[in-house]
């Protein structure tokens, strides 16, 4: 498989939100190659590889204040790549990647991709329930 690239929705409402956390839309998404996934919000990255994915789903309509910049969640050791709030994939590991934000290495990660059913599909899981 060529490298597929999806590119964040930036809302531009939140422009100065996702600016001031680092945010480039002329760079920053997720690449999805044959062994490897990567995400990008600025300076920060999340790379691993494509056999420690173990699930991926659609989630919506996002409050702005959980869903704008690098976001570690409180209830969990998850993390979030947000530039809108219309709606994320949530990405899950087998092994967690390095920690990005709050104090533990995560073992998801939401990211607000334009192309919500095609990066669920690259990565090679259903979208009704996540399911390979």
């Amino acid at each position: 498989m060529a490298a597929m690239f999806f590119p964040y929705d930036f809302e531009p409402r939140f422009k100065v939100l996702w600016r001031f956390s680092g945010a480039r839309p002329e760079v920053d998404g997720v690449t999805v190659e044959d062994d490897t996934f990567v995400a990008t919000y600025g300076k920060k990255r999340v790379e691993t590889s494509r056999a420690n994915i173990t699930g991926a789903h659609i989630t919506r309509d996002y409050s702005w204040l959980k869903a704008i910049g690098i976001r570690a969640s409180l209830k969990d050791d998850g993390l979030t790549f947000g530039t809108g709030t219309a709606g994320g994939v949530c990405i899950h590991f087998d092994h967690k990647v390095r920690r990005v934000a709050g104090p533990r290495a995560h073992s998801a990660l939401t990211v607000t991709v334009d192309d919500l059913e095609g990066l669920v599909t690259a990565l090679g899981y259903d979208l009704e329930d996540g399911a390979q």
